[in-house]
């Protein structure tokens, strides 16, 4: 939208099985958090990353693809990603949580857009 200085992209997967949330003490794996993407920005790859790497749900600043561990299979994940377009330019002392990113990218946000997919892994017949 007019006005839009800088872009803020995450993912996380709300379907994780209940014993990893009592494990890990989440809701939901974060599994991509980059902000202060260019608002030209219109493709991302691993060695092309135009923005700055919030923390993902295991405390890294990295991308975590959709592959639901096999022992909780075969069971189908949603992976919702939310785009914020933003006012202006998000500045943090350390890498940020996605919640973290969302809380401070609420202040600024022109408009924002979310988008769910769907993901289960196939695995062999016996």
């Amino acid at each position: 939208p007019e006005g839009t200085v800088s872009l803020v992209l995450v993912m996380d997967d709300p379907d994780i099985p209940t014993a990893v949330k009592e494990r890990m003490g989440i809701e939901k794996f974060d599994h991509f958090a980059v902000y202060n993407l260019s608002p030209d920005t219109h493709t991302l790859t691993a060695d092309n990353l135009s923005g700055t790497l919030g923390l993902n749900g295991r405390g890294e600043a990295v991308y975590t693809g959709p592959c639901p561990p096999p022992e909780y299979e075969p069971t189908e994940h949603r992976y919702i990603f939310r785009l914020y377009a933003l006012s202006g330019h998000l500045n943090f002392i350390k890498a940020p949580t996605l919640d973290e990113l969302e809380t401070a990218a609420s202040g600024m946000a022109i408009a924002n857009a979310e988008l769910t997919g769907r993901y289960q892994r196939i695995t062999a017949q016996n």
